[in-house]
């Protein structure tokens, strides 16, 4: 059996009829290509670092929890490379702050397509967000054993 399935999957019924006739849809042996979805070789390499480089600006501009946790990573990093430990340790050190500012940015993309798809409460959508903040408390959880680990084998 084929379908005809939109660009848009939330404006398809279980018939996998599509009911908008603004949009275009394609056949399910083709895969969805993304009018976004660049080239390849350095050109590709090169977009990839601009959209990265407006990602951190977005992030900064607009998420208030990202610029505590770059303070919190420039402090830290900067405490890890003074401190007389093992580069390791200090890899592992300034690696879990690092990761915070990742999940982090994965956290705020996930909060930003929520809101994209609609303004409106709703327990998926809070679920969504709360699933996304979760992982950031793990995260800094994380981070902090880490230390903790870290700075008690050295220094205690």
């Amino acid at each position: 059996m084929q379908y005809s399935i939109p660009l848009l999957y939330h404006n398809v019924e279980k018939s996998g009829v599509m009911h908008n006739k603004h949009l275009q849809s394609y056949d399910t042996h083709m895969e969805p290509v993304s009018e976004f979805k660049s080239k390849s070789g350095l050109k590709r390499i090169y977009q990839a670092f601009l959209y990265s480089m407006d990602g951190f600006r977005s992030a900064w501009k607009h998420e208030h929890a990202f610029r505590q946790e770059v303070s919190v990573f420039v402090v830290g990093a900067i405490i890890a490379l003074v401190l007389r430990i093992s580069a390791f340790e200090k890899l592992v050190l300034i690696g879990v702050l690092l990761l915070i500012l990742i999940v982090e940015l994965v956290n705020s993309s996930i909060e930003a397509v929520v809101d994209r798809v609609s303004l409106e409460r709703h327990p998926l959508s809070k679920n969504a967000k709360d699933f996304g903040s979760a992982a950031v408390a793990l995260t800094c959880l994380l981070a902090i054993a880490t230390w903790a680990v870290v700075l008690y084998n050295r220094f205690i």
